[in-house]
């Protein structure tokens, strides 16, 4: 063991009085006669604070590699030896430059400056291995207010799931002889403040900083710290790499005032939660986009001005000092950093006398982000060099505020690259200009127009270099008044310039001030926010409550103009009217609301529903913005953003707006049904669009591998089938139109094909190829891989897609005991994020890493088709299992919120928020298009949720508590309700749910009636009806690639059937039947009118469509006539399946 005691006085004691200190204890030192002596005095207490950054100037550690010794005289040690001593006792402390490699931090720097503490180790012991060490001796009072926090970066590089570097906490050693670690502290989300306290409530990420905040002075109150210790502690030794180490930073011990409730619930929501993020590792990956719900522009600081993806990092690219700069404010329109941005136009302030530097870094500011406040509603940040910056959004425009700290006042304009034009009127103090600044997946993005204007004289400016380029790069210099502020007033539009204008002199008129558009904004954020209102909530929770909420209403965007009196937009879904000039768009201009920026591969999941839910006008709205883009471009698209990007699986927007429908959302459901009915049953003409694989998918029954995540794009696929068949449901309850009975019948069993790719050797869903093989052997499978078959995970996370029908797939599984077993393995098994679990992408990809710092087995909550899983132990008849995952995954998954983390993978357009929103009420959207929500377990002792009809929805749970989290029963408007299912109808009517909560499972909704809704209804596994014709020649292939002119053909069937519906597809449209008859015959010769049709039609090119027969019976033949020559490209004949 090395001391290297630095032999400074105690922090807070100046050393005349550290030197009187030790006099004083020489001369009362024990006499030679060994008589008792009186206890010595203590030195006088320091400060009442204390902190330490590790930077020159500040405290610096009073040892290095220095173990505890104990009241008892021993070392606080064993089992464990220093990192470059191996034998030794103890393990390594000491100051150095900080990790050299994190995904979301600056390389070699501390959380704050240069430099942090690094400890480090090897634990030797097979079993308990621990080290306590001395860092700072102190002499510092604790009072019932006093706080201790820090920061603590667990390294991992080789793989360890025991994650043996987050075993560690700071300690203090009080001058009575006891130990913070003694006194049963806990940290602010409850966790034991003690080594392994920390290591077991699993929320350390490693590679990454993490905030510790403790309010010691509720269990140390009255005592006096004597040293600062770190400690290593762990039970056991790693299973892998019994090496850890890992950097602590700006420990800090001081009185910290209790938090007093804010104001507006919207001041709770952060905007810059999920910025602590980058490609390879998300916390979020957002950006502090301040802007009005829904609105037509986002407003955010930017940190790299030349980026058209992240455009916000938190720490990542901060600058030598280790401190973050902002290099623009900008107008973007960025729906992820995954599909990037669009239309952005870059304002950056400078205080440069003359022509400034226009180059991003020499433009940029350095900030503390504790001089930065980001809201929904507004955004303000002071940079060090005193320069001030406050934006208020409103829908198409923005106020920026600018205060000077001298009488030097500018801006400067930009852009993310070249591709625009800047206008700089210094007569009349206009800027304008367009922007055709687009990532390559903002499919159908048009240009961007700007106008802006400001309250104070420009004295100079014009074109500089060193920006995005020199047609978008100016500058403007001001006087700046007595106030030293400059307002600038700026609008945009798709349109035009003299648009931008109009709309800005709707938005922000001249005269009004900054405070009415920060307010006005406001105002709307928080009656959205307002929906719900919670107690028993901490400080954190609100924060993340609210920031969902912010996050849930962020998105989707409205793409549309008010122009005179007509509602107007430019569109991305039709080709061009014609060319762009500087002043106006060449795009077509189409009347009507649309609405864009939207995933529905995440978002249907939870935020439609939610959207269903709080404000279903809202959602009426949004829904017919994107059936407008069926109306204009004949698609809903898969990815908005804000045009048909060809990006994630599944159309399912099908599902989404099913689901808003049947919960009683009004919006043009007959087209948004036509929509999801073409997305379902035509090949569609371009990738972008529909679905994949549709030249065989319907008539196949499955996806084959011949499309790339096929097995991915059949399972959503049937449960956008189910949305389908229930939306027609409703639609003939209202309309009786045959049409929709009939289809409904044909989606419904199209809903249960996903026991085609269930492979009972292996007891997964793997993909199977045109001619019906399995992708894999048994011998070959392994549901770890990752890829091929599945879209952003494994076998294994869908091996759960099928929500729609959650009995049939117990079934699948050997009923509910099968499925809870399976659920039970599911969350048992490591996710390891090993390579050669990379399958098809080759390199372990960043969904894989979250998804195994989750830490619950394969459920990787980081990503969105995990979002329902925890809920299907209702469906297996332990719901209390569900209870207890949804209240693990809400208590430790959700942190950090105030260093820029929140989330523990991307927060696409509201989705990861919209879970944690839904499950903390108590309930979730299990079983889209159904109608319903799966029972979980409340997060608060009382949810109120006001309802757009002007009741409430109350959620009692008065027992809850981070231990009380099994529901023991539940009472719906006063009376017990004992199934996990929930109706929407009823709880959208207002009322109470009353949660009697306890620390153990009970038996409440266990029995087999009480599991969420379900297709199957009983203990067979699902039989949907399969074409039982016989492939021979193009119209019976299963292809609609391949097409046949016929008057009459025979249906070729191997033995008699009983067909319940025949599909016919079309090739061209306008050559398809109109007229026909199908016949069945027992001979051949003799034959039974079965179905007959008059004046029907093909409303597009390969599309498929489904008939029902009136009185089927079993027939050895069947033929279809049409009155006259006529194309088709398939036929099938539907039956159930036989033996």
């Amino acid at each position: 063991m090395r001391h290297r005691h630095r032999h400074s006085p105690p922090r807070g004691i100046a050393r005349p009085v550290a030197l009187a200190a030790a006099a004083l204890l020489l001369v009362t030192a024990p006499g030679a006669t060994g008589a008792a002596q009186a206890a010595p005095p203590q030195p006088p207490q320091g400060p009442a604070q204390f902190s330490s950054s590790f930077e020159p100037g500040q405290p610096q550690p009073d040892w290095t590699d220095t173990v505890e010794t104990g009241p008892d005289g021993r070392p606080k040690t064993s089992g464990v030896s220093p990192e470059a001593a191996p034998g030794a006792p103890g393990m390594s402390t000491r100051t150095d430059t900080g990790p050299a490699d994190s995904p979301t931090a600056k390389a070699h720097a501390g959380f704050t400056g240069g430099h942090a503490l690094r400890y480090a180790g090897t634990h030797t012991a097979a079993g308990r291995g621990y080290s306590y060490n001395k860092i700072f001796r102190v002499n510092t009072p604790v009072t019932a207010a006093t706080s201790l926090s820090y920061k603590i970066f667990p390294e991992m590089s080789t793989t360890d799931l025991d994650y043996p570097a987050t075993h560690v906490a700071v300690d203090l050693a009080f001058t009575d002889g006891t130990y913070l670690s003694q006194l049963h502290p806990v940290d602010q989300y409850g966790a034991p403040l003690t080594p392994q306290g920390q290591a077991a409530a699993k929320t350390l990420y490693v590679n990454q900083w993490n905030n510790r905040e403790s309010r010691i002075g509720a269990v140390a109150a009255g005592k006096t710290i004597a040293r600062i210790l770190l400690a290593y502690d762990a039970p056991a030794a790693p299973r892998t790499a019994p090496a850890f180490r890992g950097w602590v930073d700006d420990i800090a011990i001081g009185p910290k005032a209790p938090e007093k409730p804010l104001a507006h619930l919207s001041d709770y929501a952060v905007t810059t939660r999920g910025t602590l993020s980058s490609g390879s590792f998300s916390r979020g990956n957002t950006f502090p986009a301040t802007a009005v719900p829904n609105g037509f522009n986002f407003w955010t600081p930017v940190t790299n001005a030349g980026s058209a993806d992240w455009l916000y990092d938190y720490a990542r690219r901060n600058n030598a000092d280790n401190l973050p700069t902002l290099q623009a404010f900008s107008a973007s329109h960025e729906p992820s950093p995954w599909m990037g941005d669009r239309q952005t136009f870059q304002v950056m302030p400078t205080v440069a006398a003359g022509t400034p530097d226009a180059s991003r870094t020499g433009r940029a500011l350095p900030f503390h982000h504790a001089n930065e406040t980001a809201r929904p509603h507004y955004y303000g940040v002071t940079f060090d060099n005193g320069l001030k910056t406050e934006i208020a959004p409103a829908d198409h425009a923005a106020m920026m505020r600018f205060t000077f700290p001298g009488d030097h006042a500018g801006l400067i304009f930009d852009n993310v690259n070249d591709k625009g034009g800047l206008h700089l009127d210094l007569a009349h103090g206009v800027v304008s200009g367009y922007s055709d600044v687009k990532s390559g997946l903002s499919i159908g993005a048009g240009r961007l127009f700007v106008y802006g204007v400001f309250d104070k004289p420009v004295t100079g400016g014009g074109p500089v270099g060193g920006g995005g380029g020199k047609d978008v790069t100016g500058y403007l210099r001001f006087a700046p008044g007595a106030d030293r502020t400059v307002t600038m007033r700026i609008a945009t539009s798709l349109i035009g310039v003299d648009q931008a204008k109009a709309n800005l002199a709707r938005e922000i008129p001249d005269g009004a001030t900054f405070a009415a558009v920060r307010d006005r904004a406001q105002a709307r954020w928080d009656a959205l926010l307002g929906r719900i209102e919670v107690q028993g909530a901490t400080r954190d929770q609100l924060t993340t409550l609210y920031s969902s909420l912010y996050r849930l209403y962020l998105y989707p965007n409205s793409g549309s103009e008010q122009v005179g009196s007509r509602v107007r937009y430019a569109s991305p879904f039709s080709p061009p009217a014609g060319p762009d000039t500087p002043t106006r768009t060449g795009s077509k201009i189409v009347d009507g609301a649309v609405y864009v920026n939207n995933g529905f591969w995440d978002t249907y999941r939870t935020t439609w529903p939610a959207y269903s839910l709080l404000t279903p006008g809202l959602a009426g709205k949004m829904a017919d913005g994107f059936v407008q883009q069926y109306k204009d471009g004949g698609w809903i698209s898969r990815w908005s953003s804000p045009g048909y990007a060809d990006l994630m699986t599944g159309t399912s927007s099908d599902v989404a707006f099913a689901d808003a429908y049947v919960k009683g959302v009004r919006f043009d459901a007959a087209a948004a049904y036509d929509a999801a009915v073409k997305n379902a049953t035509v090949a569609p003409p371009s990738s972008g669009v529909g679905r994949k694989g549709m030249t065989t998918a319907p008539f196949l029954g499955y996806t084959s591998t011949d499309t790339r995540e096929g097995a991915s794009w059949a399972l959503e696929g049937y449960l956008n089938d189910f949305g389908i068949a229930r939306m027609g449901q409703a639609l003939y309850a209202k309309t009786h139109n045959p049409r929709y009975r009939e289809e409904s019948a044909y989606f419904l069993g199209r809903a249960r094909n996903y026991v085609n790719l269930f492979d009972r050797r292996i007891g997964f869903f793997q993909g199977r190829d045109a001619r019906g093989d399995w992708r894999l052997p048994p011998e070959k499978f392994d549901p770890r891989v990752w890829g091929y078959d599945y879209t952003e995970t494994n076998a294994w996370t869908y091996a759960f897609t099928a929500p729609q029908d959650t009995r049939g797939l117990a079934n699948l599984y050997g009923g509910r005991a099968g499925l809870a077993r399976k659920l039970d393995a599911y969350f048992a098994t490591p996710e390891t994020a090993a390579r050669q679990f990379a399958g098809s992408y080759g390199e372990v990809i960043h969904e894989m890493t979250e998804a195994r710092d989750v830490r619950m087995g394969m459920y990787g909550h980081s990503n969105q088709p995990a979002h329902h899983i925890a809920y299907l132990y209702d469906a297996a008849g332990q719901p209390y299992k569900t209870q207890q995952k949804v209240r693990e995954v809400l208590g430790r998954l959700y942190l950090g919120s105030e260093i820029g983390q929140g989330y523990p993978g991307d927060e696409d357009n509201g989705e990861m928020s919209a879970w944690y929103v839904f499950s903390s009420l108590g309930f979730y959207p299990l079983v889209m298009g159904q109608g319903e929500y799966a029972v979980g377990s409340p997060l608060f002792t009382k949810a109120t949720i006001h309802l757009e009809n002007g009741r409430d929805l109350t959620v009692n749970a008065p027992g809850n508590s981070a231990r009380n989290v099994y529901v023991q029963g539940l009472r719906v408007n006063g009376k017990p309700w004992n199934s996990t299912a929930l109706p929407h109808a009823l709880l959208a009517r207002g009322g109470t749910l009353d949660f009697a909560m306890g620390p153990r499972p009970s038996r409440w909704a266990t029995g087999p009636d009480a599991a969420p809704t379900s297709i199957t209804q009983d203990d067979r596994v699902p039989a949907p009806p399969v074409d039982v014709t016989i492939p021979s020649g193009p119209l019976f292939d299963n292809s609609s690639a391949t097409s046949q002119e016929f008057t009459s053909v025979e249906l070729p069937v191997a033995r008699p059937v009983r067909a319940v519906q025949y599909t016919l597809t079309s090739a061209d449209r306008a050559r398809a039947p109109g007229d026909w008859v199908l016949e069945g015959s027992q001979d051949g010769t003799s034959w039974t009118e079965l179905d007959r049709r008059t004046g029907e039609s093909f409303a597009w090119d390969r599309q498929t469509r489904a008939f029902s027969i009136a009185s089927p019976g079993a027939y050895r033949h069947y033929r279809l006539v049409s009155s006259h020559k006529a194309v088709l490209a398939e036929v099938e004949l539907l039956a159930p399946p036989q033996g």
